[in-house]
């Protein structure tokens, strides 16, 4: 399974979506949404980037979530993407005052 298709069902899941419902709000015709989501999970075809933005809108995850191999890695982006931008730039500035002292 690609990164993609596993972010893919990991966001869906976690924000308690169908792959229909999903599919429809992310602009797909009722009657295919379901059908393609699942292609999508499974990994037998991958969307446009206009289709994986509108399903990182939908989702509430940054686009590149999806293409993050490593777990740990996507959940912190997936954290500090949903924060307020203010606290968005504290995080930052913890990161860079953390990468100096080593």
């Amino acid at each position: 399974m690609s990164s993609f298709a596993k972010r893919l069902k990991e966001a869906r899941l976690q924000a308690g979506l169908s792959q229909e419902r999903l599919g429809v709000l992310a602009g797909i015709d009722e009657m295919s949404a379901s059908a393609r989501m699942n292609q999508y999970e499974r990994g037998k075809h991958m969307p446009d980037i206009s289709m994986v933005e509108r399903l990182a809108d939908v989702l509430k995850v940054p686009v590149a979530y999806f293409y993050i191999a490593e777990d740990d890695v996507a959940s912190m982006l997936v954290g500090l993407y949903r924060l307020p931008q203010s606290e968005r730039r504290q995080v930052a500035q913890l990161i860079a005052q953390y990468g100096e002292k080593k």
